[in-house]
């Protein structure tokens, strides 16, 4: 094994530690008590004031009356063996809360991904080849602009207007509730209606920055010798842009692809709460509100690996379609 190879490892390793560190004190430096008040579920919205007695039995029951060095020993000690704890609130296993919901968020964050990249592979083209122009001016000040608006604002003026007034869409949710379906094309319908505007919401989040780096990306390839060429020789438009310059111009697109997953995972946190979509995010706010220190870390953990794990596949595929940097990096080993 090289000795770069050997570095990468410890940093990827390093930084689960750090993460799992901060992941364990993060939950517990919120104020409260996740003991301290529950609040039922009774229409009249009673809240039920649980005595010292019973939080300290519950405290000793989940391991919360021992120390920070202790907690932190048996949270470690579960991770290694692949248990993420019990919930709090649920009662549940917290593997069994996010295997639930993470299927929700996965089909969410990668069909904005593939959306995004494909409007923004297009329209970054576009701008490009029409640089300077009037084309190209609008969609850079539009898209510049939807970029720097925050992603719940554009989810609340979305749901306003194709739910609530034009009522195109549902409003919340992800299936309609106790709905018979007759066959399952009708059932993967209303999953697909309902999920249809937070996955317009989180595309056009994520569609600024990949119609930048096309744009920029596709600028550098234009001015190359070789499409000069092209151009000389009478190619058309549509062949130079797609076939020859894209080509060229994709490399860092697909790198983007992978890495831009956490922001994608952060977008739909916030979009999940705005539509009562039952993803990760929605089920990490819930239980922040009642302190469910398990379930926190656990959605903490899952979403931390997951950008890790697109950040080592991007890695491996940017060796793999630029030979380049293999050749720099045993270079350098040299």
């Amino acid at each position: 094994m090289s000795k770069r190879r050997s570095l990468k490892i410890f940093e990827y390793v390093l930084t689960i530690w750090i993460i799992i560190t901060l992941n364990f004190l993060l939950p517990r430096f919120l104020p409260g008590d996740p003991f301290l008040l529950l609040s039922s579920d009774s229409p009249d919205n009673e809240e039920i004031v649980m005595t010292q007695e019973q939080q300290d039995y519950y405290k000793s029951y989940y391991g919360l009356d021992k120390s920070m060095g202790e907690q932190y020993a048996t949270y470690l000690n579960q991770l290694l063996h692949g248990d993420l704890g019990y919930s709090i609130y649920y009662k549940v296993p917290v593997s069994q809360l996010i295997w639930g919901r993470l299927g929700w968020t996965i089909f969410m964050v990668i069909s904005a991904m593939v959306i995004s990249t494909g409007i923004g592979v297009i329209l970054g083209s576009i701008s490009a080849w029409n640089r300077d122009q009037w084309s190209d001016k609008m969609l850079y000040f539009q898209l510049i602009l939807i970029s720097e608006i925050p992603v719940f604002l554009i989810g609340l003026m979305i749901l306003i207007v194709f739910s609530a007034w034009l009522r195109l869409f549902p409003l919340s949710g992800a299936m309609t509730h106790f709905e018979d379906y007759s066959s399952w094309w009708e059932q993967l319908g209303d999953i697909l209606s309902h999920a249809f505007l937070p996955i317009m919401v989180l595309s056009i989040s994520q569609l600024g920055g990949m119609y930048l780096l096309v744009r920029n990306s596709m600028i550098t390839v234009l001015s190359k010798d070789y499409l000069r060429t092209a151009r000389a020789k009478g190619l058309t438009q549509q062949r130079i842009v797609f076939h020859h310059a894209l080509r060229n111009a994709l490399l860092p697109v697909v790198t983007r692809i992978f890495l831009s997953l956490g922001g994608l995972v952060g977008g739909a946190i916030l979009v999940e709460n705005v539509f009562a979509y039952p993803g990760l995010g929605r089920l990490m706010r819930e239980c922040i509100k009642v302190q469910d220190y398990q379930v926190v870390q656990g959605i903490f953990l899952v979403v931390t690996i997951l950008v890790l794990l697109a950040n080592f596949i991007a890695d491996r595929v940017y060796k793999k379609l630029d030979p380049r940097v293999n050749d720099n990096m045993k270079f350098q080993e040299g």
